[in-house]
C-alpha cells in the first residue's frame, strides 16, 4: 500500500475518534477501513453502560461496510487515545475485532495503528492473529 493511501487511512481514523461515544472511559478510537474498490468506511467505538453492549471502532467501521454489502477490504487504520487529547500511545484492535476481520479479510490485510501520519506502525491481519479461526474451521 502506497504512502498517499496510508495517509488518507490514518487521517480518516484520527477524524473518526471525533464521532466516538466513550461517556465512561473516556478512551476515544476511531477506524477507517479500507474496501477493494477504494472506499473509506469510518467508525468510532460506542460505549454503553453495560459494557458487554460496548462497540469498538474498528467493528464499527466493519459492520457499516459489510451492511452495505462491501465484503473484501484491503486495509484498516486504527488510531485511539483519551479524549482531548492526541494519541499517546498505539491502539491495537482487540481480540473480538481482529477475529471479526478474519471473517472479512485475507491474511494480508494491512492492519494500521496510528499516533499521527508521521508515527505509525504497520503490520498484516496474520501477524495480530495467528492461527485464527475461521470458517474452515467449522466445515
Amino acid at each position: 500500500m502506497d504512502t498517499a493511501w496510508k495517509d488518507k487511512l490514518i487521517e480518516a481514523a484520527l477524524e473518526a475518534r471525533k464521532m466516538a461515544y466513550a461517556p465512561y472511559s473516556h478512551y476515544c478510537v476511531g477506524a477507517a477501513l479500507l474496501t477493494r474498490e477504494g472506499e473509506i468506511y469510518q467508525g468510532g467505538n460506542i460505549e454503553n453502560a453495560s459494557y458487554g453492549a460496548t462497540n469498538c471502532a474498528e467493528r464499527t467501521a466493519i459492520f457499516k461496510a459489510v451492511s452495505e454489502g462491501r465484503r473484501q477490504f484491503r486495509a484498516i487504520a486504527v488510531a485511539g487515545g483519551l479524549e482531548g487529547h492526541a494519541p499517546g500511545d498505539y491502539s491495537y484492535p482487540c481480540g473480538i475485532c481482529r477475529q471479526v476481520l478474519g471473517e472479512f479479510a485475507k491474511g494480508d490485510l494491512a492492519v494500521i495503528v496510528a499516533r499521527s501520519k508521521e508515527d505509525y506502525r504497520e503490520y498484516t491481519l496474520d501477524e495480530l492473529l495467528p492461527c485464527g479461526f475461521g470458517g474452515g474451521s467449522i466445515r
